[in-house]
């Protein structure tokens, strides 16, 4: 069974809004515009038990028919590399991904959604990492800490956890 049950209604989507162009902020957009469409339209119940590769050629489809739709052209590794990102998004850290699968990081710093620092070797980089805006990080520190049954909001603003891992998290947002 697929993680996708589409309707026929679903799978007209609607016409988007334009992109704005240009940049690495019209890329987030983008990203973020097709993993919410794509909350709409999954079957979340089933998606983690969907094998990625599965996942991946159904996303495939839904990014081909949201780039014809917002009239955006994209070479096949632009396109590959959209997917992995949306993938990702849905299953995984969203843009903190790529650094947590490089064995050669040892801490990410967070400093604000677009000021994020690796530290390799005992020194700090600053990457070009970023996340959307300040709700993005905060689902995305939320998804991690949820995993050891902690969270973070406005009433708890706070948080500093021990992962399964045996890697900590300490984060803090505003207020």
């Amino acid at each position: 069974m697929s993680a996708m049950q589409f309707s026929d209604a679903a799978r007209q989507l609607p016409a988007a809004s334009p992109l704005p162009r240009g940049g690495q902020d019209g890329d987030i957009a983008l990203r973020l515009r097709i993993h919410q469409r794509l909350l709409e339209l999954l079957n979340l119940s089933l998606l983690e038990k969907t094998p990625r590769e599965s996942l991946r050629q159904e996303i495939r489809g839904v990014v081909a028919q949201i780039l014809g739709q917002e009239k955006r052209l994209l070479t096949p590794a632009q396109t590959d590399q959209l997917i992995e990102d949306v993938l990702d998004e849905l299953l995984g850290m969203g843009p903190l991904e790529p650094l947590l699968k490089d064995d050669t990081i040892s801490d990410i710093l967070i400093n604000t959604p677009s000021t994020i620092y690796v530290e390799r070797a005992g020194v700090l980089e600053k990457t070009d990492v970023r996340f959307q805006d300040t709700r993005h990080l905060v689902r995305i520190i939320n998804k991690i800490v949820s995993a050891v049954g902690r969270r973070i909001d406005e009433s708890q603003p706070v948080v500093d956890a021990r992962l399964a891992d045996g890697s900590r998290i300490n984060a803090v947002i505003p207020p």
